[in-house]
């Protein structure tokens, strides 16, 4: 169809969560308005290549995400390091809608490539997707900010190496249980719930396995409620969903989340009293403001059962597009279709591109 414009589905990517990435990219492909938008799709494969693929391919990423793999046989994309030649690649007038979470997708990274391009793309810029990605720089700059976040310490695998013991002190200080997780990674890979010393140094070798830094948090007996925001310097708060656990991890872990079918249900909207969605609602703007976020966000809270106190667990700056995320099912919850959420991301992009080209023509002018 003529004068449709060019949206660039990118996705898969060298993080742990390519596989759910590729699920991601099914259903942003399946809500896109082909009416509108000519979709390309490229896959990242776990080398780091650029690959065409079909959207055959895409049609069959169901169930287990473990299984799913991209194309092997089709043509890797030649990308070259300039950004003029990026931009003649990708098409100046396109836009990109990264779908590729975790590490080298959802940290600035790829974002800072598409700013080089100068093209629009969905998301969050390089400041905002790399604080997002950091639980660490996050949650420092949430409390500066005056928002709650639970009691946490950091460590390196340097500190490790120079004093074994490090770990069980801060663990005994913020007190059983503690959770161990990376501190950059995703989709709770390599989190571990961990109730008493003895299962303290497996749960650190796991998060080490994906990141040089991890965090142990105090564990909190609380309510999981996630909020979902969409928008650039107006944003706008869905209504809350409750994600209740069953599986036998005890919390929200990847299994939970993509392998075992009944890991856990969720309730949209969250059954709340109106001050508390109202608060949390409040609560997870200030989260994207805070963290100079942009378009699309997911912010995960723990409201503690005792006394309702709210906590900040994280930023998702890419959300889950899969069949069970919380992301578009809060929209559609919020009277927002999976098509019309695809298509305001869109537009959020192509306004962000359109500021920042014009940002020199667009000074306000104040009175005299």
């Amino acid at each position: 169809m003529a004068g449709r414009t060019r949206v660039v589905i990118l996705f898969g990517g060298r993080s742990a969560e390519h596989e759910v990435s590729i699920l991601s990219a099914r259903n942003v492909l399946a809500a896109l308005d082909h009416t509108r938008f000519e979709p390309v799709l490229i896959g990242i494969d776990k080398q780091g290549r650029w690959r065409a693929q079909s959207e055959k391919m895409l049609a069959g990423a169901t169930g287990d995400p473990r299984l799913l793999k991209l194309e092997d046989e089709a043509p890797t994309v030649a990308l070259a390091s300039t950004p003029s030649s990026i931009t003649q690649l990708l098409g100046s007038d396109d836009v990109i809608f990264p779908v590729l979470h975790g590490t080298y997708g959802e940290d600035g990274t790829v974002q800072g490539l598409l700013e080089l391009a100068d093209v629009a793309y969905v998301g969050a810029g390089v400041l905002g997707s790399a604080i997002g990605m950091d639980k660490d720089v996050a949650k420092r700059l949430l409390r500066d900010a005056g928002i709650s976040v639970v009691d946490f310490r950091v460590l390196t695998a340097t500190d490790l190496r120079e004093d074994p013991r490090i770990a069980a002190g801060h663990a005994d200080a913020l007190g059983y249980p503690v959770f161990v997780k990376p501190v950059n990674a995703g989709s709770s890979v390599g989190v571990s719930k961990v109730n008493d010393p003895s299962a303290l140094e497996p749960a650190l070798r796991a998060a080490l396995a994906f990141d040089r830094k991890v965090m142990l948090e105090r564990g909190v007996d609380a309510r999981e409620i996630e909020v979902a925001v969409l928008g650039n310097d107006r944003p706008a708060a869905s209504v809350p969903g409750e994600i209740i656990v069953h599986h036998r991890d005890g919390f929200y872990s990847y299994d939970a989340k993509y392998v075992d079918a009944d890991g856990a249900a969720w309730q949209i909207p969250a059954n709340l009293p109106k001050e508390l969605t109202a608060r949390v609602q409040e609560l997870a703007v200030a989260t994207f403001r805070t963290l100079e976020l942009a378009g699309m966000a997911r912010v995960d809270f723990f409201v503690e059962r005792t006394t309702s106190q709210i906590f900040v667990n994280e930023v998702n700056t890419i959300p889950g597009f899969t069949a069970i995320s919380m992301y578009p099912k809060m929209w559609e919850a919020s009277g927002l279709s999976a098509s019309d959420l695809v298509t305001r991301l869109i537009n959020l992009a192509i306004e962000r591109r359109d500021a920042r080209r014009g940002l020199s023509t667009s000074l306000p002018v104040w009175g005299r």
